[in-house]
């Protein structure tokens, strides 16, 4: 038995999964795409590290050709759920409330909208994917809106996942619950961030991290340093570096 074969990014010889999609995979993954429209999906996705809703919703004004940047719209919804009898917040696996003590039959529904939009840089190739794909006529026109892609997310996901077993790529593992998932737009986000990471993990390049994600936490950016390996690397050679 290979010292590999229970590795965190191949767990198991059998799925042969591994943790993150490299720069070269993402290219792979980009030329398996049969459109144009496609392909600028994956494209926009892998190197903007959107969220896959915020792709969706890009509108053709959101995109400045002249500066190279697109603005990037964000919605969050959250409901709040709430005793009917007393107002005490509730989880969504509360039966009684833990205030009052009354059995939880109907909760009381409040749902926060939270809008937020961020400017972010688009290097050379992707603006002229994006230049291309407008030119061509390739936006939809949808509730009066000029949206670039004009599909669901159930069809997003399913163009990443027909591409990706196209192009031959293996399974993806979570390194901390070694759950085994399929290329979906989440981890092409994961796959921005990591590479990010790897190339400046200090607190200046982690805090500009932060800010082209979204993240409203500094911690949920900070997990990529983990996904990494880097900075484990890093810290256990250091333990047995010889000492001048």
């Amino acid at each position: 038995m290979s010292l590999h074969d229970h590795s965190p990014f191949y767990p198991n010889r059998s799925t042969r999964a591994k943790a993150y999609l490299e720069a070269e995979e993402i290219g792979k993954l980009e030329k398996a795409a049969t459109n144009l429209r496609n392909r600028l999906l994956i494209r926009l996705l892998s190197h903007l590290g959107c969220r896959i809703s915020e792709a969706l919703g890009i509108k053709v004004e959101d995109i400045d050709l002249d500066n190279g940047t697109i603005t990037i719209q964000h919605l969050k919804i959250r409901l709040k759920l709430s005793c009917t009898g007393c107002g005490q917040r509730l989880g969504r696996s509360h039966t009684f409330c833990p205030k009052c003590g009354s059995k939880v039959t109907e909760a009381q529904i409040k749902q926060q909208e939270r809008h937020r939009q961020r400017v972010l840089p688009i290097d050379n190739e992707t603006l002229g994917m994006l230049r291309e794909y407008v030119e061509r006529g390739g936006p939809v026109i949808q509730g009066g809106k000029r949206l670039i892609f004009g599909i669901n997310r159930h069809r997003a996901w399913q163009i990443v996942k027909e591409c990706s077993e196209k192009a031959g790529l293996l399974k993806l593992v979570n390194p901390e619950t070694g759950r085994v998932h399929n290329v979906s737009p989440a981890r092409l986000r994961d796959a921005f961030a990591v590479h990010a990471v790897k190339l400046n993990d200090s607190g200046d390049g982690l805090r500009l991290l932060q800010e082209h994600l979204g993240h409203a936490s500094f911690n949920t950016t900070a997990r990529y340093r983990k996904v990494s390996g880097k900075e484990h690397q890093e810290w256990y050679h250091k333990l047995w570096s010889k000492k001048d």
